[in-house]
């Protein structure tokens, strides 16, 4: 999936900013409902989609702070690392090509095991934004830490990325 045209340009109500979901018909009920609301199903009628081109930050902020404040509970707060969305090349890539992260042209994010991650040195696609190729990359194959030129003014974002690998190996070796 892309937010920008093959030309750079920004295509109008892209998936970048904005929030989805999708869902898997439990019963022939709902897959109907699928084909009567305004949803995207695929051609099975059992998987559908719904976008939004924005958030609710006004309403979502509200509950969040509520939440923290009143119940102790944090949004969305992970209780380990055991996935990761990494940077996969849409297309054949050349060294020296600039990577333009989620929603570009040149990478998809791919849900992998964050142990595979961390052994094959994956680069997380959230960090595959204005950095150089140095090394070729076949179309879908993963973009490593070692095929980019990291900017080390991220050197904080470097850093906690780290210290969440260290995570994965710990599970890993655990017994």
């Amino acid at each position: 999936m892309s937010s920008v045209t093959r030309e750079g340009d920004w295509i109008p109500h892209n998936t970048q900013e904005g929030v989805f979901v999708v869902v898997k018909a439990t019963n022939d009920y709902v897959s109907g409902c699928f084909q009567e609301y305004p949803w995207h199903p695929d051609p099975t009628g059992q998987y559908a989609a719904l976008y939004r081109p924005y958030h609710y930050v006004g309403l979502e902020l509200n509950v969040s702070i509520a939440n923290a404040a009143l119940r102790g509970i944090a949004t969305g707060a992970p209780e380990g690392f055991h996935a990761d969305v990494v940077a996969c090349a849409k297309k054949d890539l050349k060294a020296g090509e600039i990577l333009d992260g989620e929603g570009g042209y040149t990478v998809w994010g791919k849900l992998i095991s964050a142990g595979k991650s961390v052994r094959d040195r994956a680069l997380p696609v959230a960090m595959a934004h204005h950095v150089k190729l140095l090394h070729d990359v076949p179309e879908g194959g993963i973009v490593g830490w070692d095929d980019v030129e990291i900017d080390h003014s991220l050197e904080v974002a470097l850093k906690l990325r780290r210290e969440t690998e260290a995570l994965a190996s710990e599970a890993v070796t655990a017994p």
